[in-house]
């Protein structure tokens, strides 16, 4: 996500520049069993060509890779210089071979009709068009190749009310996609499920699954926020209000811990599923 943000939200790219050396760095498993769910739901195999579109750091390109093997291909596609920096490090020390470049997903710079899976974890909601992207997304497939998304799903109540805490200071284009405007179909499995059909995609379907999220502590949890696409949240409160907004976090999650007395909230994470037709 360069700084020209290009088809992404407004400031989409400098964020991720800027949270992409502590992204998915405080401890928290988080995206890592988001990226194998998606993966396993799109079950690679040997040989296949892969795109990974607003790839990140490369959670779900690592498992791609390997699911494809010496004989298949993957493309990373991400906006973010500094996010790629990381994900081909990774890559490297794992003696990996992806095909990583900077590239917006709203307008991926790629052939049609050449792919036998297109990938996407957590980012259709950054997009200013999200069905525009899809179709563009879904005529990137070959005949009989296949499409899965990741997005969230319901939350529990302990997380949407400390993100509620954020809300007064929040511009519209960083409040929940799942229940505003026109990326209301972020709220339903319904709602997916027709964007992407409208989007020329066919045996459309949906698998969801509840992810534990433990944060162990309060300061784990703020570690975990500020180095994900949230660190946007902390910018927008006024310096004199941080602290304030903290401390009220922190009363929200202290009533979610487990019997282990660690703080662990849930999340459900919706995998919508689809492909393009044999002609």
């Amino acid at each position: 996500m360069a700084d020209s943000d290009s088809g992404a939200r407004p400031g989409v790219g400098a964020l991720f520049n800027a949270v992409a050396d502590d992204y998915d760095q405080s401890g928290v498993d988080f995206f890592a069993p988001i990226a194998q769910g998606l993966v396993d739901e799109l079950a690679p195999t040997s040989g296949e060509r892969a795109v990974d579109l607003g790839c990140g750091r490369g959670a779900a390109t690592v498992l791609l890779t390997r699911g494809v093997g010496a004989t298949g291909s993957v493309v990373g596609l991400d906006l973010s210089e500094g996010m790629l920096a990381h994900a081909r490090a990774d890559l490297d020390r794992q003696g990996l071979v992806v095909d990583l470049r900077v590239g917006d997903a709203s307008e991926p710079d790629l052939p049609t009709g050449e792919f036998d899976i297109v990938a996407s974890s957590l980012v259709l909601f950054f997009l200013p068009e999200p069905r525009v992207a899809l179709e563009r997304w879904v005529h990137l497939l070959a005949p009989g190749g296949r499409i899965g998304l990741a997005t969230f799903g319901d939350q529990d109540p302990v997380w949407g009310s400390v993100d509620r805490e954020f809300r007064p200071w929040l511009p519209p284009a960083m409040r929940d996609p799942r229940v505003m405007g026109p990326q209301s179909h972020f709220g339903s499995d319904e709602g997916m499920e027709q964007l992407l059909s409208d989007a020329g995609a066919t045996d459309v379907r949906t698998r969801s699954v509840r992810l534990p999220v433990r944060f162990g502590t309060v300061e784990r949890w703020e570690a975990f926020s500020r180095g994900t696409g949230q660190r946007a949240m902390w910018a927008s409160v006024p310096p004199d209000e941080v602290a304030g907004v903290r401390d009220r976090a922190a009363a929200h999650l202290e009533g979610a811990r487990n019997g282990h007395g660690e703080i662990e909230v849930w999340q459900d994470i919706r995998y919508t599923l689809g492909g393009r037709p044999h002609p």
